[in-house]
């Protein structure tokens, strides 16, 4: 695998949020990235093992905040400190992977950069390698900045989308981007499954030296800043840029933007009933994870960290035990998630495991 892509191939995984989307498992100290979602390991666990048969560990840095920085290491003890940068405080994603380009330049200047999330599923490992080790020796000889796009099986409301344009290359498959564009509604999502658009993975793979020269050309915001970086004034750096997305900070002006449609099934487990999609159901269709039973019940996610729970005569539910708290939630109901949160008193919502 490694002999098809540059010598000089790094990886950058996203690993910041805090994960609400799955309380009430999903907590301040243990968010999304760090459950067991797809397999008995965490996300970022699956994210690490799959991209290191591509890139060596050496070359791997995991992007958080300090207070992710212990449960990170928990999760991945064959890492070292020397595997995180430590961002000083969250701003978004332009500036933390403009800090993480600068960060491995310095060491590397010939750097190709591929940006990961800790928390997608993806399969089979093997075409996912191998399209980014391609793409990758691409983007190198292009100068491009690639994005990889998912093919939609469904009218997905909850991701952003990419509309390809003129084809670039055939082997593999790559284009320009003639647009992205935010969350649909349910008839425009229709309609781009229709019409060929492509799920915006957030899955980039670039020279990290182009990355900081587009930044330079189009995103002034932080541009100005970069002087602090150079003189490793990180902290100021991060106090001074605005809050920014990579996708509106840069994708979106610069003219060298590209994308290579997924070779691979991919999911970003955005929700609760995205659990269906990650886990192996029984005859009837329920996920059961941890101790939990599902009874004559139908379509049901039951998971269960503390005690059994029980699912009699269930129907399309979620029914979760964690940290002190048990939900019961229609699964169609699972992307309001943050509404039911708003509605509860804030030490509910913010228990951590232990408390009661």
């Amino acid at each position: 695998m490694r002999s098809s892509a540059p010598d000089s191939l790094w990886a950058v995984i996203l690993a910041g949020g805090v994960g609400s989307r799955f309380w009430p498992v999903s907590r301040p100290s243990r968010p999304k990235q760090l459950l067991p979602l797809a397999s008995k390991q965490a996300l970022i666990a699956d994210t690490v093992n799959r991209i290191t048969d591509l890139v060596p560990l050496a070359r791997v840095r995991i992007l958080a905040g300090e207070s992710l920085a212990a449960p990170l290491l928990n999760a991945l003890p064959h890492l070292s400190r020397d595997n995180l940068f430590i961002e000083p405080q969250a701003r978004g994603t332009a500036p933390v992977l403009v800090w993480a380009a600068f960060q491995i330049t310095r060491t590397d200047p010939d750097a190709i950069m591929i940006s990961l999330h800790a928390d997608h599923v993806i399969e089979p490992a093997s075409a996912f390698l191998s399209l980014l080790a391609e793409v990758a020796q691409l983007s190198k000889v292009e100068r491009r900045l690639f994005t990889i796009g998912a093919r939609p099986n469904r009218p997905e409301t909850g991701y952003g989308y990419i509309k390809p344009g003129v084809s670039i290359t055939d082997t593999p498959a790559t284009f320009a981007v003639d647009g992205f564009i935010e969350k649909p509604d349910r008839e425009t999502a229709e309609r781009y499954l229709r019409e060929g658009y492509l799920w915006n993975t957030g899955i980039f793979v670039w020279p990290a030296a182009l990355l900081l020269e587009e930044i330079e050309r189009h995103t002034p915001e932080i541009a100005a800043l970069l002087p602090l970086l150079a003189e490793g004034r990180t902290s100021e750096f991060f106090a001074g840029v605005p809050q920014l997305t990579i996708d509106v900070g840069l994708l979106e002006r610069s003219p060298r933007v590209a994308v290579a449609p997924a070779t691979f099934d991919w999911d970003d487990v955005g929700a609760w009933d995205a659990v269906a999609r990650t886990r192996d159901a029984d005859a009837r269709g329920n996920v059961v994870v941890g101790a939990g039973h599902a009874v004559d019940s139908d379509n049901c996610i039951v998971w269960g960290e503390e005690g059994d729970v029980v699912v009699f005569g269930g129907q399309d539910l979620v029914v979760v035990r964690s940290g002190g708290v048990t939900m019961v939630m229609p699964r169609s109901r699972a992307a309001e998630l943050k509404t039911l949160l708003a509605a509860l008193p804030p030490d509910v919502v913010a228990r951590e495991e232990g408390d009661r």
